[in-house]
């Protein structure tokens, strides 16, 4: 019992230090922002992109690990609601702009006309987009495209890159990593593992949501696919 006790307090000190680190690293984007802004148009430095990039991939991993633990307590609250995808989308891509740009990405969006509408918690699939965009961004030669569409009364994102894809051992042990088992490879499997646990939040008419990852799509890349009850 005692032991079970300090396992506990010990993950609630490392979620308090992950959400610390969140915030600091909030204000450091910010500052950074605010000085790249005051500089002479056409000076920034070539590593911008680097910087821009960096940022926005440890911001998604603390995001994750503090959601991980949320799941983990049963803290983590699910607030579906009916939102406009093309909105959705647009907002996810316009806050990578920068990191399109620097790495010359041309992100693009689709939505189905049939299926304007989804109905999910916005924060939580926005976490999970913005993990998949910035995996795209590390893999993508030069265009990445997310679409939405219908399968069998599923909504469906999409997010397709025109990079090498996903390794083929990866693609067939895929259940392995939404279990969160380390691969030889060296990946922990964190993102898909975190994806999976927030698409099986989304439950209706007992159909649980779902991930899938493979190669193809429009841009013969790397292809994640989250589909929603």
């Amino acid at each position: 019992m005692i032991e079970k006790q300090q396992a506990l307090d010990f993950s609630t000190v490392i979620a308090s230090t992950v959400h610390d680190m969140k915030n600091s690293l909030a204000m450091l984007m910010q500052a950074h922002a605010q000085w790249s802004a005051r500089l002479p148009q056409g000076q920034l430095p070539a590593e911008q992109g680097v910087i821009d990039y960096e940022f926005a991939h440890l911001n998604g991993m603390l995001v994750q690990l503090l959601g991980l633990y949320k799941l983990g307590v049963n803290q983590l609250p699910l607030q579906p609601a009916y939102h406009e995808l093309d909105d959705f989308i647009e907002a996810q891509l316009v806050s990578h702009q920068e990191v399109f740009k620097s790495r010359g990405i041309s992100a693009t969006y689709e939505v189905d006309p049939l299926s304007p509408l989804g109905f999910f918690d916005r924060e939580l699939i926005a976490s999970v987009l913005a993990n998949c965009i910035n995996n795209a961004i590390r893999h993508a030669r030069h265009a990445l495209l997310i679409s939405v569409s219908d399968e069998e009364g599923q909504v469906v994102l999409s997010i397709n890159d025109d990079g090498d894809g996903y390794p083929q051992a990866m693609i067939e042990r895929q259940a392995e990593y939404m279990q969160g088992i380390n691969q030889s490879s060296g990946s922990t499997g964190l993102g898909l593992y975190f994806a999976g646990r927030i698409a099986e939040l989304h439950q209706r008419n007992g159909v649980c949501g779902r991930t899938r990852i493979g190669n193809g799509g429009p841009l013969g890349g790397g292809l994640f696919k989250i589909y929603l009850p």
